[in-house]
């Protein structure tokens, strides 16, 4: 009977697939164990996953799906924080904090058979680190983002004890985080650590505390990549008072596959790149959960047609626009000017293969960390745009350390115009900046290629992993 590893990832698409990609690369080493990948259904929107998961059960059989019941997240709220303002962050802990007896029974039916070696939790699973204490199930954190925002949180607590206001209170306050190449300003820390009177806030809290106490954090990244955010945590500069926590960095994880969804031809945009020269088109994509207002939309149009730069650009609907089609969302005539050297995919496109295409030379994204990790690898120069989550954090470390992206700068409103857009576009691509950019950004290519090889770091930090997970 083989040894058992069961993972508990939040539901975001995000999480979900790179947790689950964890899996597949732990099997592809160590085909000893079998993996159960608890899915819980959230009751909000979190990117679609069915497709993947899908493919992953019909190609990988010793990895099983158990689905979790259906359950509706309740959220009390302080004096100080009306029900109106509830987040996803917040909704996807109390997810978990309710799904705890569906975890429990899952937990207690997945070890009647195998022994379950290790249980990998989802930061965002915090809540049920307390079903695996009852039941002495040795537990591991998975981080999907980088180190830099991971010194981040982890030095929540000594934030939250030095101060007692609001990080939005202290607005443009600089604050110094061990680990991180610049101080960063109170106000781009991540929406849920601004307000400490909101729920959110603490579940953060009581997760950064926790993660450190555990066996271990699993993080999505090359050691190499972020060797000073590492060292500040190996040193315990960002937990200070108790040990540091052990980490193993495994990255990156990205999806494999030719980028087809299940049933579906080879996507035409990958056909229409085909057809573009050489590192001549910009790729714009923003993330499953990246969404623009319609002013927004129009002037990134703008931007791209001003700029007469080779384009494809991945457009999701506003809020409340789900069927509009995209001519009723761009600017009059724009698809017809821009035909010959523009192509316009709505919602959707395979970003690891066309990040990996030979025809782009450059990305606009949201800097979400798989999108960041994705671009090293397929070697593409980016220009950042921060959205959501962790966004800020990751700019900090494209821009300021690993040097490999421009950053959009919105006006005081926070939209980003056409004339930001159309100069950053060209110097990406057209400037000799840009070349610098991308003579860097392949330069971490290699050192990613060589990171993932026998004996480099990434392999070296799996099999410390599975070591670990053994002794258990």
């Amino acid at each position: 009977m083989k040894d058992s590893i069961v993972i508990y990832p939040s539901p975001g698409r995000g999480h979900l697939v790179s947790i689950t990609e964890l899996a597949k690369l732990i099997l592809t080493h160590y085909p000893s164990f079998s993996i159960t990948v608890i899915i819980p259904e959230a009751p909000f929107e979190t990117g679609s996953t069915y497709e993947y998961v899908e493919s992953i059960s019909a190609t990988v059989p010793s990895i099983t799906f158990h689905h979790l019941p259906t359950t509706t997240t309740t959220t009390t709220t302080s004096a100080t924080t009306s029900s109106s303002s509830l987040d996803i962050q917040t909704q996807t802990f109390e997810l978990s904090l309710q799904n705890n007896h569906n975890f429990h029974q899952a937990l207690l039916l997945i070890s009647k058979s195998p022994t379950i070696k290790a249980l990998i939790l989802d930061f965002f699973c915090n809540p049920s680190f307390k079903i695996s204490a009852i039941l002495e199930i040795p537990t591991y954190y998975y981080k999907p983002g980088g180190l830099s925002s991971l010194t981040v949180f982890l030095n929540l607590p000594t934030i939250h004890k030095n101060t007692t206001k609001s990080l939005k209170e202290l607005g443009n306050e600089e604050i110094n985080i061990p680990g991180m190449p610049v101080p960063l300003r109170a106000k781009d820390m991540p929406y849920p650590m601004q307000d400490r009177t909101r729920k959110v806030y603490h579940y953060f809290l009581e997760t950064a505390i926790q993660m450190p106490k555990s066996a271990g954090i699993i993080v999505n990244t090359v050691e190499t990549l972020e060797k000073t955010a590492l060292n500040a945590i190996l040193d315990g500069q960002c937990t200070p008072g108790q040990p540091a926590p052990r980490i193993y960095c495994i990255g990156p994880l990205i999806v494999s596959g030719d980028g087809s969804r299940s049933g579906e031809s080879r996507h035409e945009c990958l056909n229409w790149l085909d057809m573009q020269p050489k590192g001549s088109v910009v790729f714009l994509s923003f993330g499953s959960l990246g969404k623009f207002s319609a002013p927004q939309l129009k002037e990134i149009a703008l931007g791209l047609e001003k700029s007469g730069v080779r384009f494809l650009w991945v457009v999701r609907p506003p809020e409340g626009a789900v069927d509009a089609n995209l001519e009723s969302l761009l600017p009059q005539g724009f698809l017809e000017r821009t035909r010959d050297r523009g192509y316009v995919a709505k919602s959707w496109a395979p970003q690891v293969q066309v990040l990996s295409h030979e025809s782009v030379g450059g990305f606009v994204c949201h800097c979400g960390w798989n999108s960041v990790l994705e671009a090293i690898r397929g070697g593409v120069p980016m220009l950042v745009w921060p959205l959501y989550a962790e966004n800020k954090l990751n700019k900090v470390s494209v821009v300021e350390e690993l040097k490999v992206a421009l950053a959009v700068e919105a006006e005081d409103d926070g939209l980003v115009s056409a004339e930001e857009l159309e100069k950053l576009i060209t110097k990406l691509i057209n400037s000799n900046e840009g070349k610098l950019i991308k003579e860097r950004v392949m330069g971490l290519k290699e050192e990613v290629s060589v990171a993932l090889k026998e004996g480099g770091p990434s392999r070296v930090a799996l099999a410390n992993l599975i070591e670990s997970i053994l002794k258990n």
